[in-house]
């Protein structure tokens, strides 16, 4: 495993290195930061990086620019994160999911109703507690700068509406490969089935697995909505995408650049926003077509009820349990 991951590093720098010999890359006059996510140019997310970097080349008079390297074009979530780490690249985006290896303080936002509802998801996110979070990381290599609505997490399955925990009994539900959300999966009645994003549209057409979890997105964008047919609002969790940046690299910059990169980082996770909410929507409408239907007649409290003994796990972790606390008191539950 070693020799593969030192493969893969040689072999990204390699290309990153080639990519950096054009003119841009060698005016004195710009400072070029290679920005990496595992997108495709058409997803809003990417969209997003766009508008990041188009701010914070625009704040800085194009002293600041941006390569891009969307499509896993240098690895996995995983490798890129190790990538950020060394310095070999300088900006990424991820699922806070990835970065439970790092920081086991980003395992929080996998807990399965963690957050009140959406508005709380928001006012954590956008507070100090989400800042002391990203800092978690610095003396990894790397720290997060802002977070990006990835929505709210449900249930979908090929053939049969999840409303109760019974209706999980006995059902192979993919999941990340996370140890929290396995937990969940299998606390909320079924069977946890960890595998890749890329493998799960072919799994459902062939029955390897009866569903899967993510949010209404998904269904249109891989085409699950082809083959999977019921979509259960669970709301079991509201996972971030985060944008992460190189600690060496942030340290070369001036105190300036560095508000400049933090005023862009902040005006793309609201420009994000919106554009997120309009996916979302034009996703169900899309997903509708295919045949898909959408059910909000959950029992959430039931579900809610299984998952206590995560909620109580954290409560009993010293490490985890100070933001907890926070983020359960900034919701005015007791929780």
């Amino acid at each position: 495993m070693k020799s593969r991951t030192t493969l893969f590093v040689v072999s990204a720098l390699l290309f990153i290195l080639t990519a950096c010999s054009s003119p841009v890359a060698q005016s004195t006059d710009t400072t070029v930061l290679r920005l990496a996510h595992n997108m495709n140019q058409s997803h809003p997310i990417h969209q997003s990086l766009t508008h990041f970097a188009e701010v914070a080349e625009e704040k800085s008079n194009g002293s600041l620019v941006f390569e891009f390297y969307p499509n896993e074009q240098l690895g996995s979530e995983r490798e890129v994160i190790e990538l950020t780490q060394t310095g070999a690249v300088d900006v990424t985006k991820v699922s806070a999911t990835a970065l439970e290896s790092f920081s086991p303080v980003y395992a929080l936002f996998s807990v399965p109703y963690l957050f009140e509802d959406q508005d709380h998801y928001y006012e954590v996110m956008e507070s100090e507690i989400a800042t002391d979070i990203y800092d978690s990381t610095s003396e990894n290599g790397f720290f997060g700068l802002t977070f990006y609505d990835a929505g709210v997490r449900n249930m979908y399955t090929v053939n049969q509406p999840i409303k109760e925990p019974e209706d999980l009994a006995g059902l192979k539900i993919r999941v990340q490969p996370s140890e929290t959300a396995i937990q969940m999966t299998r606390l909320m009645g079924g069977a946890p089935t960890p595998m890749g994003f890329g493998e799960v549209y072919t799994a459902l057409q062939q029955g390897v697995i009866d569903g899967t979890e993510n949010n209404e997105t998904a269904l249109i964008s891989t085409n699950h909505g082809e083959v999977a047919k019921e979509y259960s609002y669970t709301e079991h969790a509201i996972v971030p995408d985060l944008l992460i940046f190189s600690k060496n690299r942030w340290d070369s910059f001036t105190e300036e650049e560095q508000q400049i990169l933090r005023e862009a980082a902040i005006e793309s996770s609201q420009f994000h926003k919106e554009l997120w909410a309009e996916e979302i929507n034009h996703s169900i409408e899309a997903a509708k077509e295919l045949g898909v239907t959408f059910h909000e007649d959950v029992n959430k409290d039931a579900f809610r009820e299984l998952v206590e003994p995560m909620h109580e796990q954290v409560r009993n972790n010293p490490d985890l349990t100070p933001y907890y606390d926070r983020i359960q008191k900034m919701s005015g539950g007791s929780d």
